[in-house]
């Protein structure tokens, strides 16, 4: 039977846990995906903050909850994805989006803070993925988004680290199809480009990034975070089925320009 189109985007019965979700990308998707339907698990390693944003989204009407773990600890990731699935319900869809920024000239940048931007934005998207992905196999079917980056594609000075990482997760994304697609599972990736963010605050009060951004990218502006919902929607329903491996750039144009 053919499915309608509002019943394509139809999330309810699901749960989506998204990483990194107390503030902005990740909290933003967080409340898309309610807004479609999906009960929410809300992560973070800060357990106060991962408790006070669950009881935000429950005030405005929302299925949460919070669960603290840091992603980039196997061990607590292995705890935290077992405590979620006993106590709190199978995870439908799962969004990694936990990510630090670490600015430095490559010749001079920190073997630490090159280990940090590796753990944070490409190791624990192994770890908390295939911790999740061994209780969808048994179930048949599942939804992993990685958000990845226009720095997937693309470079800029001081940041060398982070595309790296973000070039990683692509190709991971890419590997995660390749081996569980047969079990049922679409793995695809949402590439943000320039949004309006905390992480980005410095960034988007700089005249003169914000100028050279605006003139570099086709739409001439900042995105902004509603602008990411409709991807990630269609990438958690059942309307991107058949869609495996891919990643989707939403970035106002600036990857398809040279």
């Amino acid at each position: 039977m053919t499915q309608t189109t509002h019943t394509l985007f139809d999330l309810r019965q699901r749960r989506a846990l998204i990483t990194g979700s107390t503030q902005g990308i990740g909290l933003s998707l967080a409340y898309a995906l309610a807004g479609a339907g999906a009960s929410i698990v809300l992560n973070g390693r800060d357990e106060t903050r991962v408790r006070n944003a669950a009881e935000k989204m429950i005030a405005d009407g929302f299925t949460a909850d919070g669960v603290a773990f840091d992603v980039t600890d196997p061990a607590a990731v292995a705890a935290g994805i077992a405590r979620i699935e006993q106590d709190i319900g199978p995870i439908d869809i799962l969004v990694n989006n936990a990510g630090i920024q670490r600015r430095a000239p490559l010749e001079d940048f920190p073997a630490g803070d090159w280990q940090a931007i590796l753990d944070t934005n490409l190791s624990s998207i192994f770890y908390v993925s295939q911790a999740v992905a061994r209780h969808m196999i048994a179930r048949g079917s599942g939804k992993i988004i990685n958000i990845c980056s226009v720095q997937s594609q693309l470079g800029r000075p001081t940041i060398a680290p982070y595309t790296a990482a973000k070039g990683g997760v692509a190709n991971l994304t890419k590997g995660m199809c390749a081996d569980w697609a047969k079990y049922g599972i679409q793995a695809n990736g949402l590439a943000p480009g320039y949004f309006v963010t905390e992480m980005n605050k410095a960034l988007v009060e700089n005249e003169e990034f914000s100028a050279w951004l605006c003139k570099r990218t086709p739409a001439n502006r900042w995105g902004q975070l509603e602008e990411l919902h409709g991807a990630a929607i269609f990438l958690a329903s059942d309307a991107s089925n058949f869609v495996n491996g891919q990643i989707i750039y939403v970035d106002g144009g600036i990857t398809a320009c040279v």
